[in-house]
Order: structure tokens, then C-alpha cells, then sequence
């Protein structure tokens, strides 16, 4: 198991972030986990909790932009490449769903009906 990405307050307010990634040492593990945290933010329920998790991944985004440098052209090539995965994603289940596959979408905090298998 890597840490992507650990977060902690401290009680003083000191905010210290983790990880196990080294982009430097392996950036094409940078696409992999892009791509794995947007099937996972797609297909699984993490517990009721979306809207937390959600708020504070925003947060951190907020945080990181009003820092950068050239904060237009951040949020233009983030928005590009954004909307290409989009693009992407929205194929792949149009070609899901061409091939008889069913998708199903619950909203924040809704747990799926429990069936018996």
C-alpha cells in the first residue's frame, strides 16, 4: 500500500502533507493514480463521506492556486486537462453502455440497495 496523499492538522494549525510518490522518480505513476482516483471517484461510495472528502480536496486546490505563480494559466491547462479526461470518460461509458453494460449513479452520502447475491 503507497500513501498518496496524507493531510494532518495539527492542534497548533500546522497543516503537514505526506506521501509515498515521487514524481521525479516515477512520473508515469502520476498518470496511473490520476486515472485510478477518477475511476474510484466515479464508481465508488466512500462511505457517506463524499462531501467532506470533496470539500477538502477543493480546499487544497484553492489553497495551491492562490499560491502559484501564474494562477490563469494554472487554472486554464487544469481546466483542459480536465475536460479531455472528461471527454475520455464520457466515451468510455458511452461504449459501456453501447456494449449492453448498465450504469448506475447514486448521489452523495446514498448507499446503493442491499440485494442478496
Amino acid at each position: 500500500m503507497k500513501k498518496i496523499l496524507e493531510v494532518l492538522r495539527y492542534g497548533n494549525g500546522d497543516i503537514i502533507f505526506k506521501t509515498d510518490v515521487d514524481p521525479l522518480k516515477s512520473p508515469d505513476e502520476i498518470n496511473n493514480i490520476l486515472i485510478q482516483t477518477m475511476i474510484s471517484m466515479a464508481t465508488k461510495l466512500w462511505g457517506g463521506n463524499e462531501q467532506a472528502v470533496l470539500a477538502m480536496i477543493r480546499v487544497m486546490a484553492i489553497a495551491d492556486l492562490a499560491l502559484s505563480v501564474n494562477r490563469k494559466e494554472m487554472v486554464r491547462w487544469l481546466d483542459r486537462e480536465s475536460e479531455n479526461l472528461h471527454k475520455a470518460f464520457q466515451d468510455a461509458n458511452a461504449a459501456f453502455q453501447k456494449d449492453g453494460g448498465k450504469i448506475m449513479t447514486f448521489g452523495p452520502g446514498v448507499m446503493p440497495p442491499k440485494t442478496k447475491s
